[in-house]
């Protein structure tokens, strides 16, 4: 219903206008219907990509599922790429970093299998997307990014979203790891082609690991999990390509 100051009958005499509060207040509703309708509009797109893109390819778990349509992917694309948010693409970052493609998102936290109790160590915050999805379904998620603008934008974005069960810190997560803090959850959003060691001492019992590891055009997406204190599975599931972490990279060895 339009308020009151608008309800009223306006009598205007042949040769004059009506008064410029009216026309304020029209415009105002104009403004509001169009962002209701660009609301709506994105919301279609959230569950276009969800039942056309990830569902389709046996992304079947329905946390995950709600997770991606409740989460609005939109809110942490940068700006010149808003209009791509929910297509079925990879979209830049920065110069090395992208968001991942959708579909992409929804297998690895369908195959983490994350539970509300546990703790999340992500590697590679970028824009904060993946972050949000596993502070939705974790109990916590420690996140770490190399780069100081992307670590910024991503936390300032999680705030304007309400997530808060997360911490975000600024730095090389592949070097600066707590040796001595253990996680359910590890995720490494960028290819590496070796993964260190101490990120399967830094498991739970029971804990879960995403990697990618190989190089393009034929890398190879593992599932690994810390079965006993020594003893760790490690499962090839599905083939991708990724751009590297920042010092992702193995040093070349040289032969003398």
């Amino acid at each position: 219903a339009l308020r009151s100051g608008i309800e009223r009958t306006v009598s205007v005499r042949p040769g004059t206008t009506q008064s410029s509060g009216l026309r304020v207040e029209s415009s105002k509703i104009l403004k509001n219907t169009g962002e209701n309708d660009m609301t709506a509009d994105l919301q279609q797109c959230r569950q276009n990509m969800v039942e056309q893109q990830v569902r389709p390819c046996d992304v079947l778990d329905e946390r995950v599922l709600n997770t991606l349509q409740q989460i609005p992917r939109d809110a942490y694309v940068p700006t010149r790429y808003r209009n791509l948010a929910y297509a079925d693409t990879a979209i830049p970052l920065n110069e090395r970093e992208v968001m991942m493609h959708p579909l992409l998102e929804g297998r690895i936290l369908q195959l983490l299998d994350i539970q509300p109790e546990d703790n999340v160590l992500e590697i590679g915050t970028g824009s904060g997307y993946l972050t949000a999805c596993l502070a939705s379904l974790a109990c916590h998620v420690e996140s770490y990014e190399i780069d100081p603008q992307l670590a910024e934008q991503a936390k300032a974005t999680l705030q304007a979203q309400g997530v808060f069960n997360i911490d975000i810190i600024v730095g090389d997560g592949l070097q600066s790891t707590p040796v001595n803090k253990k996680y359910d959850v590890i995720v490494l959003t960028g290819s590496v082609s070796e993964l260190p060691d101490y990120f399967l001492q830094a498991l739970n019992r029971n804990g879960r690991l995403f990697m990618v590891d190989g190089d393009a055009p034929s890398m190879q997406a593992h599932i690994i999990q810390r079965s006993g204190e020594n003893d760790c599975s490690d499962t090839v599931v599905f083939e991708t390509v990724l751009p590297r972490l920042v010092n992702g990279e193995k040093p070349a060895q040289f032969v003398f």
